[in-house]
């Protein structure tokens, strides 16, 4: 199909044709986090000992598969894929070991993207590290390269990790053994915290630690970097591919951290409020790796209060198992941090991670600035225009970009309604914050909520490209779609396969598209997996997170494309995709289905706009002012031409 190259002016993102594109996507797909063969699925039990033989081809779907979902997402009117891959995926087998059958299929993946007319960013993916760290992306034999022993972490407690934590015999959803989202607090984990520490910042506090003669910062970083680099030799010359994602929601590690500082509630040292799980200390953490036991606080969520607050402590690694090989040594303690003597931890300088050389330091400017500007450096020594999609450490995002970042930047930073997420419940029309105590009422209020929260991203992006700005494309955003412990689902079973189960996740999604609209930023929904089931136990298949917008098990007629898609009536919906000129005003209401798009047109050339048959059944009429309308009715499409440069307005009404 041969897609228009896009590139940034300003906040926009703008082609090859001259028009200004706004790009509405979805990540495909959630299972990429997990092996194809075997199925890597966190429902089933592995203790990863075949970590180096594992295959990823088939995710997110076997190429036999591939046109009809393609064919589903273009219905839906997606222009753009957020396309999942991971480290563990492109080099398992070994150092240097690329799996090209997989690097062959991920490149036919791209081009059948390009023939259904759709841009794609590659997302190599990480959640929490690796999967041996409660997660996915890194591949397992980085471990003992710096001296980890993952097969410990369960038992030391310095992971916490589905496939160790779950009753398989028992299925279903056990908030008892592993609660909902409980996957993130790996970060504060040691095997997660090490190992980001390492990646980002070993050349600063632990210059000595080398690996393979190198500093393991340099190990790491440049073992990632190949792997982009295999992927990206394979989609040269694509003008659908508009770069690379630089590495999902990365972790900081250590860094900045005073070593006994425990977070349980905003002080001078960290104005955020704590979230619930373990308050880890660094001097926790480092303990527990050399295999002492240590109590943690243990922080949850009061609801009466309206705010996270300790709840007992938690005896971690009574076992006393250390976590690095033997003949190991921890690099931080040799470096001067602390000391251990008998059974007891030490710190030595409490700001080891916080200054160095007499300087404090800054995650942002002295670690993620260099870490773009190393990516941007090698995908651009092999494709030149390809953009980078950068993302900071996602509990950092108020801290802003770095203003030393490369050009051709763009602002991928992600957003959820974290109470939605976290606790699988959207109460509408009063929704009530159980972290805060904060109640929004109605509809208005709920989306003024999201159109300021998500403003706040956008305008972190001024920053970027030398002062100049970059376009706002939100990674990654959306809804579980098992809320109220899968009502909906257990409608569907029960033969209920209307709309009304569905109500609320409809009115969610509508209200977060409201707020992108009305900032005219672009986006990617998270998610579309083609192996989704309506089964709380397997979901997207990992860490029972259940986000998808299409599941296998309502793929009830294999003659409607629409068929197998959840909440259709939320995210499917008119929007202005390229634009011959700059957008001023986009505002559609599903309720009556009146959808409003106003730009300044700058020349010639053709607006598009999406119009989807799902939101104008009987069909839907038209006016133009300054301007003239064509129908392409196979496109689900509306042309606009202008009569001249200025003020254009689109009004489609419902029939």
């Amino acid at each position: 199909m041969a897609l228009p190259r896009l590139q940034i002016d300003g906040e926009w993102f703008v082609g090859e044709d001259r028009r200004t594109h706004i790009l509405r996507g979805v990540n495909l797909g959630g299972d990429c986090k997990v092996p194809f063969t075997p199925n890597g699925h966190t429902n089933l039990p592995t203790d990863f000992s075949d970590h180096r033989t594992v295959s990823f081809l088939g995710r997110p779907f076997p190429l036999d598969e591939a046109a009809e979902h393609f064919a589903r997402l273009k219905a839906w009117g997606f222009n753009c894929l957020r396309l999942l891959t991971t480290w563990e995926a492109v080099e398992h087998a070994g150092p240097g070991q690329y799996d090209e059958a997989y690097l062959d299929y991920f490149a036919t993946l791209c081009r059948m993207a390009d023939e259904h007319g759709m841009f794609v960013f590659v997302d190599f993916h990480q959640d929490v590290w690796s999967r041996m760290t409660g997660g996915d992306g890194a591949p397992a034999w980085l471990f003992e390269a710096v001296g980890l022993d993952f097969t410990k972490f369960h038992a030391a407690g310095a992971a916490h990790v589905m496939q160790y934590k779950y009753d398989f015999a028992r299925g279903g959803r056990q908030e008892d053994r592993y609660p909902t989202m409980t996957w993130s607090q790996n970060y504060r984990y040691p095997a997660n915290a090490l190992m980001w520490t390492f990646f980002f910042a070993g050349r600063t506090f632990c210059p000595d630690f080398m690996v393979e003669g190198r500093n393991v910062q340099d190990f790491l970083q440049e073992h990632y970097l190949g792997a982009m680099e295999a992927v990206a030799h394979r989609l040269k010359g694509m003008s659908n591919v508009m770069g690379f994602d630089s590495l999902n929601e990365p972790g900081s590690g250590y860094v900045e951290q005073r070593l006994s500082y425990r977070h349980v509630a905003p002080s001078e040292l960290n104005r955020f409020p704590p979230r619930p799980g373990l308050a880890w200390s660094a001097l926790d953490g480092l303990a527990v790796a050399r295999g002492l036991t240590r109590d943690i606080p243990d922080l949850k969520v009061d609801r009466e209060q309206g705010k996270v607050v300790p709840a007992g402590d938690v005896r971690v690694n009574e076992g006393r198992v250390p976590i690095w090989l033997e003949g190991r040594e921890c690099p931080f303690e040799r470096a001067g941090a602390y000391r251990i003597q008998g059974d007891s931890i030490e710190a030595v300088d409490e700001e080891f991670f916080v200054m160095r050389n007499g300087r404090k330091v800054d995650m942002e400017h002295d670690f993620m600035s260099p870490f773009f500007h190393r990516v941007a450096e090698r995908i651009r020594a092999i494709d030149p225009d390809w953009l980078l999609f950068a993302e900071l450490d996602a509990a950092r995002v108020g801290h802003g970009f770095p203003g030393d970042a490369p050009r051709g930047t763009v602002n991928a930073s992600h957003w959820y309604d974290v109470v939605t997420l976290s606790t699988k419940e959207f109460n509408f029309p009063v929704w009530v914050n159980p972290y805060s105590g904060r109640t929004l009422e109605g509809a208005e209020a709920i989306e003024g909520a999201y159109t300021r929260q998500l403003g706040f991203i956008k305008e972190t992006a001024k920053t970027l490209n030398d002062g100049t700005g970059a376009p706002t494309l939100i990674g990654e955003f959306g809804i579980p779609f098992d809320l109220d412990h899968a009502a909906a689902y257990k409608a569907w079973a029960a033969g209920d396969c209307s709309a009304k189960p569905w109500e609320r996740h409809v009115t969610a999604l509508d209200l977060m598209y409201n707020a992108l609209d009305t900032l005219l930023i672009s986006s990617t929904q998270w998610n579309y997996t083609a192996s989704n089931r309506n089964d709380q136990a397997v979901g997207d298949g990992w860490n029972q997170e259940d986000l998808s917008i299409y599941s296998v098990d309502q793929r009830g007629n294999s003659n409607d494309i629409n068929s197998g898609g959840r909440a259709l009536e939320g995210f499917v919906r008119p929007y202005a995709r390229a634009i011959a000129g700059r957008p001023l005003k986009m505002k559609f209401k599903r309720e009556t289905g009146a959808f409003r798009f106003v730009y300044e047109a700058t020349g010639e050339g053709e607006t598009e706009i999406f119009v989807p048959k799902l939101q104008y059944p009987n069909g839907f009429a038209i006016e133009v002012e300054g301007g003239e309308a064509t129908r392409r009715e196979e496109s689900q499409s509306v042309l606009v031409h202008a009569d001249a440069p200025g003020k254009v307005g689109i009004t489609i009404r419902r029939l």
